[in-house]
């Protein structure tokens, strides 16, 4: 829950966010540090993958595609490549080599992630209680330090995280400070670029 700190109205909140002086941003973009996933996962364990039953779909297309379509067309292009001669300038053969190796390497990826997935469902808040928030929900909240307009966000694992759908990872800096916070509740959002305040204006 927030502090007496966290609970200031507009008036009393410093025009300015508060700067970090101790940190330099890393990518120039505070509301890009926001939203990206962090280096630690939220649930505690690093091999769990959490995703929404159409996400999880996406990785499974995915996964299919790769093996059935890219796997042949690395092939074909590995033996046109060779067809050319000699492999020790044959840049055709180094970059189809190293496709293929990026392609292989995707699927591993996408089979661990298969093997280890959870599946999380949107959840819907009743109306008559707070709810916490949690994997699955939407929240709507507006940066007060910023003054910025509402956005809603969708909150999901981090394979599933995009900025562009808003939908945000729990693992990223405001995911992790939302996770557990109720409407009207208050949040201060740790970055790089410094530190934001963000209400809670509805979960649904």
């Amino acid at each position: 829950m927030p502090n007496d700190d966290d609970l200031l109205t507009d008036d009393e909140l410093p025009e300015e966010r508060v700067k970090d002086k101790d940190e330099d941003s890393e990518s120039g973009d505070p509301e890009k540090d926001i939203l990206s996933p962090g280096g630690s996962s939220a649930t505690g364990d690093d091999d769990q993958t959490l995703v929404t039953k159409e996400g999880l779909k996406k990785l499974k297309e995915e996964l299919e595609y790769l093996k059935t379509v890219r796997r042949k067309e690395m092939a074909q292009r590995l033996k046109e490549a060779i067809s050319y001669g000699d492999l020790s300038e044959n840049s055709e053969y180094e970059e189809a080599k190293n496709e293929q190796a990026f392609v292989e390497g995707r699927i591993l990826e996408l089979e661990q992630k298969i093997k280890n997935a959870k599946i999380i469902s949107e959840k819907k808040v009743d109306t008559k209680r707070d709810k916490d928030i949690d994997i699955g929900t939407t929240v709507t909240v507006r940066n007060r330090s910023e003054g910025e307009d509402p956005e809603t966000y969708i909150i999901v694992g981090s394979t599933e995280a995009d900025p562009l759908e808003h939908k945000i990872s729990n693992e990223s800096p405001i995911g992790r400070a939302l996770l557990g916070k109720r409407k009207g509740d208050i949040v201060e959002v740790p970055t790089p670029a410094g530190k934001f305040k963000y209400e809670v204006l509805k979960v649904a």
